[in-house]
């Protein structure tokens, strides 16, 4: 990795950490309970300390360092947290902690700089620990820097609303080009709303449902497993437990003190063994879910249409669905730890190339037909 490059990435960690610093500190300030709000107290400190050991590092590698204070998307979170949903922004941060595990240790395998490994290993741990800590608070799975998860039902909301808007928009804009009547792009738009949130719906159903056959099927062998070799599943959970750090005796017992509770070590297999996770929403509600954020982001381009006519809808149209565009990616950043402006920046590209290809097809095929 050149030097370039290495300072632009230690800057880039510089500014997560100063995010992290601002946002415990928001959340510290609406905590309800005196346990929670000690929690983010420290949290808040430790990121703090973070921020100094860059400074240093900073400073020992005689490199300036950039300071602006927290990102828009910071900033915009903790509006969020104060005013629309706390449990959210906490969970997103759990997931930013996790993310910083995962980059400070890919930080630590590329770098190639003794002195870079050596930050990057210390904060790694650090994050890790915090994300250990909020994974408790917040009830979820443990080492959450290893899970697929991506925010639930608010992700499902965003990526469905973003489907509808970039299907239909492209549909839209290839009746447009095919120079069609007022009604028909209309009703062309409506029936391509239709259609996109039942099969967005349909899909979001039938994957909540095998996502919960498996988990279930897999439930059901680990507790036949248990019931019938019980000897066997307690050495594997204990070489598990050895392998997360307890010392071999600790390990042994506390595998055999579980294995006194079925149910608990029934919970413990499967997460610890599996890495499976229970389905937090049921295959109906993820479907309804997908299906009605679909449909109104796919009828974003179409109101248009119900009330003007002409270049005037068009136009309108036009303006409303690239600013969504942006609007939905920038939405995307918190479940991607991308920047604000960056990850809508791409939405928007994505939105008008997808508009731009649905014009020329729409008008390709008015030519052809003719």
């Amino acid at each position: 990795m050149s030097t370039k490059k290495l300072i632009s990435l230690w800057n880039e960690y510089l500014q997560d950490e100063i995010d992290a610093a601002y946002l415990y500190s928001c959340l510290t300030a609406i905590q309800e309970k005196d346990e929670r709000r000690d929690l983010f107290s420290k949290l808040e400190n430790v990121e703090k300390k973070h921020i100094q050991a860059w400074k240093d590092f900073f400073d020992n590698e005689d490199v300036r360092y950039k300071i602006s204070g927290p990102t828009v998307k910071a900033r915009l979170m903790s509006w969020i947290a104060k005013h629309v949903s706390r449990d959210l922004i906490e969970r997103l941060v759990l997931r930013e902690e996790s993310n910083e595990v995962k980059a400070y240790l890919r930080l630590h395998r590329r770098s190639g700089d003794p002195s870079t490994q050596k930050l990057a290993k210390q904060l790694a741990g650090d994050s890790a620990e915090h994300a250990d800590m909020l994974s408790t608070l917040l009830n979820t799975d443990s080492e959450p820097w290893h899970s697929a998860e991506s925010g639930g039902l608010v992700r499902d909301v965003v990526y469905g609303f973003n489907d509808g808007l970039t299907a239909n928009f492209g549909l839209i804009a290839g009746v447009i080009g095919a120079k069609v009547s007022a009604h028909f792009i209309l009703i062309s738009g409506i029936s391509g709303m239709i259609a996109d949130a039942l099969s967005m719906g349909s899909s979001g159903f039938l994957a909540a449902m095998s996502e919960k056959e498996v988990f279930e099927h897999e439930k059901a062998m680990e507790a036949e497993e248990i019931r019938v070799m019980p000897e066997l599943e307690t050495e594997e959970l204990a070489i598990i437990y050895e392998m997360k750090g307890l010392s071999k005796e600790k390990a042994q017992q506390m595998a055999e003190d579980i294995m006194k509770t079925p149910k608990r070590a029934l919970s413990d297999m499967i997460h610890e063994e599996l890495g499976l996770a229970e389905p937090q929403i049921t295959p109906l509600k993820e479907g309804w879910v997908t299906g009605l954020a679909t449909a109104i982001g796919a009828l974003i381009p179409v109101i248009p249409f119900m009330f003007w006519q002409g270049m005037t809808a068009i136009i309108i149209s036009f303006i409303i669905s690239m600013l969504t565009h942006f609007m939905v990616g920038a939405a995307r950043s918190f479940f991607t730890g991308r920047s604000l402006i960056r990850s809508g920046f791409d939405m928007f590209v994505v939105g008008f190339g997808v508009a731009v290809a649905g014009y020329l097809i729409g008008d390709y095929i008015l030519a052809y037909l003719r």
